[in-house]
């Protein structure tokens, strides 16, 4: 069990060289900036090569595997507990630090320096397994997807989300914050936590606004 650090938008310092920080820290608005030219340069090569139809089912498609690899990502390489003193130091760097700081707001989103090798990474796969014509669609929607996860996120620890929807997604995130960070991996949607059996029990009663409040003091990590 480890109490939270702090729940004030504040963080710690990952590096002693000023330059190497100031990579760490990144502005809420970066992925949109980054990634919705990359989105619209997607569908503008996809437009007049395949049927409308076809399209809009590969964007969708795309936000589909979206959801399951930000589950994936979220359990199994952000949660991974390495053993090796570089491991842990790479492993707090990537998503420890936000487990100890769950507030701040230059820390949650994710940084370039991480979320733009992965994009190449998944674009190249993508063009493997769809070719160079079906996967500017495809690569789209993951894009979408991705932009409507990081900036949930921010969203759910820094707006009051409001309505059903956002209610049920604040409480969803906080339990795995504030309770047991071994369930709810899904930040955007819990369907893999339905899937793979990680959705905490109680959150199959019908959430409310007043059960989103939680001890600040309270969570393991």
């Amino acid at each position: 069990m480890k109490n939270y650090i702090s729940n004030e938008d504040k963080s710690a310092r990952m590096f002693q060289s000023g330059f190497m920080e100031l990579f760490t820290h990144v502005h809420p608005a970066t992925p949109l900036v980054l990634f919705l030219p990359v989105v619209a340069y997607s569908l503008h090569i996809a437009y007049g090569t395949m049927g409308i139809s076809m399209q809009v089912s590969l964007v969708i498609a795309g936000l589909f595997v979206w959801t399951l690899t930000e589950y994936l990502l979220h359990r199994e390489i952000f949660h991974l507990q390495p053993e090796s003193v570089w491991g842990k130091r790479l492993h707090f760097i990537m998503h420890g630090v936000h487990h100890d700081y769950p507030n701040d707001s230059r820390r949650l989103v994710m940084a370039p320096a991480i979320s733009i090798p992965l994009a190449a990474f998944f674009f190249i796969l993508f063009k493997n397994i769809f070719g160079p014509t079906y996967v500017f669609p495809f690569f789209a929607g993951f894009i979408i997807g991705y932009l409507v996860y990081d900036m949930m996120h921010y969203a759910i620890h820094h707006f009051p989300m409001r309505g059903k929807l956002g209610t049920y997604l604040k409480k969803h995130h906080f339990r795995h914050h504030y309770m047991d960070s071994d369930i709810n991996f899904g930040v955007s949607s819990p369907l893999w936590d339905v899937v793979f059996r990680t959705l905490n029990e109680e959150q199959k009663q019908k959430p409310t606004t007043q059960d989103i409040t939680f001890d600040s003091s309270a969570g393991s990590k």
